[in-house]
Order: structure tokens, then sequence, then C-alpha cells
């Protein structure tokens, strides 16, 4: 019945004033009703709410080593008694950069890096915890100690894969558009500011690649990981995972040597 007369009130008025309420509703009608294009479109998301400025990177740099010893406690089942993981699925915090062992945490905490246990754990350490923690870890050196049960480096499985990886890590792929994994991680695998991978492990790498590439990860700025690990092969993927997680990465590329 409302219907009805809703549309007998619509006819009635002059023509123009019908086509003025067309106007008017139409783009409400259209945001309403979004086209196939449109909801094939992933939803927007802000990958960080990490902000480098200037006292940003001075806050993130400046924690106290010490304290961080005494809080690192908490970290240890998983990540290693000296910041070496015995699983190599579970990542080496040892001699990682402040700056993004500092945003990692950070992102954990606000929901931007997924992980159940990371988010417990984040959840009850503050900011400058943070800080003092990426203190800590970042002094801890990266040679071998016989006493710890780490997992690194872990056994090259198919040589082949040496080559593949030393190629997309020192040249990338032109043609594909995927840059050299050295241009923001270093030709040794560390730079300041980015994600070390000079001692990391090789099935941590790999599933991270795989989280990158399936979008199940995102708190990359301007999506560069996520864009290089979808134009990657399953088999690049684990090429490079399988190169850093043998110990390459501490040798310039290529070298073959452990």
């Amino acid at each position: 019945m409302r219907n009805s007369l809703t549309r007998r009130r619509f006819k009635s008025l002059p023509r123009t004033a019908a086509y003025a309420l067309m106007a008017l509703a139409l783009p409400f009608l259209l945001a309403a009703s979004p086209g196939p294009e449109d909801s094939a479109q992933p939803p927007l998301r802000t990958p960080t709410n990490i902000a480098w400025t200037d006292s940003t990177v001075a806050f993130a740099s400046s924690g106290d080593a010490f304290r961080g010893l005494v809080l690192s406690r908490r970290c240890e089942r998983c990540h290693g008694v000296e910041g070496f993981s015995p699983s190599p699925a579970i990542p080496n915090l040892a001699g990682m950069d402040k700056l993004a062992f500092w945003k990692q945490l950070e992102d954990f905490r606000d929901g931007k890096r997924t992980s159940a246990v990371m988010l417990t754990v984040s959840s009850l350490l503050s900011r400058q915890d943070g800080a003092d923690l990426a203190a800590y870890y970042a002094m801890l050196p990266q040679t071998a100690d016989p006493s710890d049960t780490r997992g690194f480096p872990q056994a090259l499985a198919n040589q082949t894969h040496a080559a593949v990886a030393a190629r997309l890590i020192s040249q990338g792929d032109v043609s594909r558009g995927i840059p050299p994994c050295q241009d923001c991680h270093g030709p040794v695998a560390y730079v300041r500011g980015a994600p070390s991978l000079i001692s990391q492990n090789g099935a941590y790498i790999l599933n991270e690649l795989e989280n990158f590439g399936n979008r199940g990860r995102g708190n990359d700025i301007n999506l560069r990981m996520r864009e290089i690990s979808r134009l990657l092969s399953e088999d690049e993927r684990r090429a490079i995972a399988d190169y850093y997680g043998a110990g390459y990465g501490l040798f310039p590329v290529g070298s073959g040597a452990k």
C-alpha cells in the first residue's frame, strides 16, 4: 500500500521535480549497489599504525638493553635463550634491527599482523618494553654457540635452489617487475629498518612469503612484499627460504659457502 502511494505521489510531481529527485538519489543507489568489479576489490586496510617520524625513530632506538634482558625471559620458550629458536618455523631474533623489531611488535599489538600467541604477548608489553626488548635482541651475537639449541642453519635439501635464490636475491626478475631481495634487506641480508634475513630460519621465511602472497599478512607499507610474493612461484619462494635458512645469507650472494 505504501509503495503504491509513493509511486502515485511521484507521478503527480512536475517532470522537472521528478528528474531532480532522481538525480539526487542516483549516487546513493550506486553506492548501495556495487557492480561486479567493485565487489571484487579487497577492502581498504591500513597496513600499520607506525609512522616513521623523527620522534618515533628516536623512541624505538633508545631502549634499555639490560631491562630488555629481563623482559626476554618471557620470550625464551619460543625464540630461544639467546635469540635463536630451536624450531625452524619460529623466527630468530638475535641481531635483529631495533626499528624492524619494534615495528613488528607494535603491529602485533595493533592487530595489523595476526598471531594469537603474539597478540597475547604484545598486549602485556608497553611501548617502552618493546623498545627495551629491541635494544637487547639487537646486541645479541649471531655466531654459533655449542651450548644452545638453535635450529639454524638448516641443511639445503635441494642444491638447485641455491642458484635460483642467488639470482633473485642479487638481480630479481625485471621481466616480472621483481626487485632484488638485497635492495631492501641488504647485500648480506641486513639493512637498518628492515627485517634481518642473515640468520633467519627457512621454514619461517617460507611461511611469511606465503602469507604475504595470499594476503594473509598485510603489514608491509606500500604493498611491497605482498606484490613480490604474489609474483614469485612456489618453488622460488622455497628456494629463497632454503637459501637464507641454510646460512648462505652470511656470505656474498652466489658464493655457496656456509
